[in-house]
């Protein structure tokens, strides 16, 4: 059994806690917070035996086999490096790291030590994702791409309201495109490779990062358009069009209604299936890489996906 010690008390790392509990061979042991009664309070919400204060108290704890981190974005890269050297594997909530450079020092810091390191990208081990790969073949060859992932964030109020919150605040690594955008930025990648170029626009807030943006990437026969938001919604879906056929996608983040529309044909629907908690498959990924999987793949798919994030993050906002 793997015993699994989480560092952060959000929301995020309580449906984390729950897809622990439906994969086989791993378990949360202990809650860390630099708030004792935060962590217990935490621990006791999720039925997990036991807390530390601290990612230090809970490397010097003696029960835990693995760390997950979703503690704030430009925390991730200090925490993963004391986890690495420590001996302990370790799954870094998306973003990982705030660049990529960092990303690959934590890459080789990792191999260096023959300790596994993975970032938490969701959809990345989800099976809708692995549906719209199947029936690529099925469009044709392949002329535009459109990715979106747009949705506002209730916590966009404070910042209306002149107030500071984490994602939003750039201190922290706050950003729509690092929240949101990733998602259709590493599908992507995972679905196509790495674009030729790409460029961007991110419109800023009042909090002092983007609230919302659009990017072009270009392939050798097709082009690609990605669209992230958390200051509105859309009631549009991400669609891959083909020579042959479309393919309509009702969310990039976790597909589970696909259409595909053959050219002058009708639509079939396709539905996958797949657990209500989408975070299931990252921890049975994380699982098998501690059990010896070989990750190199999805370690490099993250530096694909951060140098993309990179990049329209050096262009100034609008």
């Amino acid at each position: 059994m793997i015993r699994i010690g989480i560092v952060g008390t959000s929301s995020i790392s309580e449906r984390f806690a729950e897809a622990v509990g439906v994969v086989d061979g791993v378990e949360v042991c202990r809650v860390a917070s630099r708030d004792e009664e935060r962590a217990r309070a935490f621990a006791e919400k999720i039925g997990a035996p036991g807390i530390a204060l601290g990612l230090e108290g809970l490397l010097d704890a003696g029960d835990v086999d693995a760390v997950y981190l979703a503690s704030p974005n430009s925390a991730h890269v200090a925490q993963a490096q004391t986890v690495l050297d420590a001996g302990i594997p370790v799954l870094v909530e998306k973003p990982a790291t705030l660049t990529a450079p960092q990303w690959e020092e934590l890459v080789g810091r990792a191999a260096a030590r023959g300790v596994v390191l993975l970032e938490a990208m969701r959809s990345a081990y989800d099976p809708g994702l692995a549906a719209v790969a199947d029936l690529l073949p099925r469009l044709g060859t392949v002329r535009r791409v459109s990715l979106r992932y747009e949705k506002r964030s209730a916590r966009y109020d404070h910042v209306l309201a002149g107030e500071q919150t984490n994602i939003f605040d750039p201190a922290l690594g706050g950003s729509a495109l690092r929240d949101l955008g990733v998602y259709p930025l590493h599908a992507l990648v995972q679905l196509f490779g790495v674009p030729r170029a790409v460029q961007g626009v991110r419109i800023g807030i009042a909090s002092g990062t983007d609230g919302l943006g659009s990017a072009l990437a270009a392939y050798d026969g097709f082009v690609a358009d990605i669209a992230w938001s958390k200051i509105t919604d859309t009631a549009l879906s991400s669609e891959i069009q083909g020579e042959g056929a479309s393919l309509r996608i009702d969310a990039i983040d976790a597909p589970r209604v696909l259409e595909v529309t053959p050219r002058g044909g009708d639509v079939e629907v396709v539905r996958v299936e797949a657990h209500e908690n989408v975070m299931v498959g990252e921890v049975e990924r994380f699982r098998d890489a501690i059990g010896g999987a070989d990750i190199r793949a999805d370690q490099e798919r993250t530096t694909a996906t951060l140098r993309l994030v990179d990049a329209l993050l050096a262009e100034p906002l609008r």
